[in-house]
């Protein structure tokens, strides 16, 4: 995991990742999104398949670059154990079923007993 976070630690890898997000690309695409040299791109290229965030293929004579989500899934995970909002998801859960309850209940009254409603202008 520690070589997933070195990985992103950089923000011209976390673009690449980005641009490899939705398709596969050459390292000459990837690179043309740069300002930097090819030979810059191509060992970022290294250190995100070293850390296994992505994979190549070799198509012909195409060497194509594919995001691996695997690894970050990992990250993902670890990083979701210190979230503090996840027990929010529960109290509104909770909220929810208590609300469909109230309107149940209400709709199972009968009309004499029931609130009138308020009427604004």
């Amino acid at each position: 995991m520690d070589e997933v976070a070195s990985a992103i630690a950089d923000p011209v890898r976390r673009e690449i990742l980005e641009l490899l997000r939705h398709s596969r690309r050459t390292a000459g695409d990837i690179a043309a999104h740069f300002t930097i040299t090819r030979p810059a791109i191509s060992r970022h290229l290294r250190v995100l398949r070293e850390s296994g965030l992505v994979h190549d293929e070799l198509v012909g004579r195409q060497r194509f670059y594919v995001l691996s989500p695997g690894r970050l899934t990992e990250l993902a995970a670890w990083i979701a154990r210190f979230d503090t909002s996840a027990g929010w998801t529960q109290r509104l859960d909770a909220l929810e079923t208590e609300v469909y309850r109230t309107r149940r209940e209400h709709r199972a009254r009968p009309a004499d007993q029931q609130t009138p409603k308020e009427h604004t202008a």
